[in-house]
């Protein structure tokens, strides 16, 4: 059983982007610029945003984060979405989610400049990324082909199964999976919630992916001997430790990592990919802005 390093692998990912901003830096060009737009005090979205502006730091890259407060009207942040989409300074933004409840989700992101969009969310984005055209891929989906890649798991041929279908993960894995090209070229099942005997589904597949955020749910009778499994889950479970929880994904890991060729551990798997991939796509973002400036 192999372990997906995604603390090593983020690690090395943010190098190599630091090693292009440093070639950036010293042809006297402008580096990447990433802004953060959050709505709120929610504890975990400022916790997220801050490690994003940390990894910013670390590779050279610029960064904003822009608070909010929780009573800020659709209206006031639609017209900083905009202010962002104008400014050539920024490469790349995202809006952290969840958003208060006076506020339209969709109709917040579809604002969104699409060439802006390191996030992946706009159907723009979506759209391409179905249609196998280059685009900005969701960083969480991006991260989990990465670790794939770098690891060269053998998506060939393999029946892969994805459990969730959220447009952020589930959806988007189960295009990616079945694309043409390596990672891909996978035939796959999505599940969810209204999907009946996922046990012999799941037990069927030789790469299973779960983003359904249900602590421990994928258990080591419903997987085979050799099968790879990515857990995209991770929830707070309440305790009597110091901190008062413990942090656990959507599998049983250490049950299920007996049986497992490879899998990805809560935390420490695919969490820090997404933070890595995030800086990716600002790098594309900031290349994609060069050329168009240049043609």
């Amino acid at each position: 059983m192999t372990i997906l390093d995604g603390r090593k692998t983020s690690k090395d990912i943010k190098d190599e982007i630091k090693v292009e901003v440093d070639k950036m830096k010293a042809n006297g060009e402008k580096v990447p610029h990433l802004a953060a737009v959050i709505v709120g005090n929610d504890g975990a979205s400022l916790t997220y945003v801050g490690s994003k502006v940390r990894a910013c730091e670390r590779v050279g890259f610029e960064s904003t984060m822009i608070r909010m407060s929780n009573t800020t009207s659709e209206i006031e942040l639609l017209d900083k979405i905009e202010e962002l989409n104008s400014n050539d300074d920024i490469d790349g933004f995202i809006i952290q989610l969840p958003l208060p409840p006076q506020i339209n989700t969709r109709k917040v992101l579809m604002a969104v400049n699409p060439d802006k969009d390191v996030d992946g969310f706009h159907p723009t984005n979506f759209g391409k990324m179905a249609l196998d055209m280059s685009t900005f891929i969701p960083a969480t989906p991006f991260g989990i082909l990465e670790l794939l890649d770098r690891y060269g798991v053998e998506t060939d041929g393999k029946h892969t199964v994805i459990i969730g279908r959220s447009h952020i993960v589930g959806r988007p894995m189960s295009i990616l999976m079945g694309r043409k090209g390596f990672p891909g070229n996978s035939t796959v099942t999505l599940t969810h919630s209204h999907t009946k005997n996922i046990t012999q589904i799941t037990s069927q597949a030789d790469i299973i992916i779960s983003a359904l955020g249900i602590p421990n749910f994928l258990k080591a009778e419903m997987v085979k001997d050799d099968a790879v499994i990515i857990d995209v889950g991770i929830t707070r479970v309440p305790d009597d430790s110091e901190k008062g929880y413990y942090i656990t994904g959507d599998v049983d890991f250490e049950k299920c990592s007996k049986k497992a060729s490879y899998i990805t551990p809560v935390p420490g798997g695919v969490g820090p990919m997404t933070i890595a991939m995030l800086l990716k796509n600002t790098l594309l973002a900031r290349e994609q802005h060069r050329k168009n400036r240049r043609s």
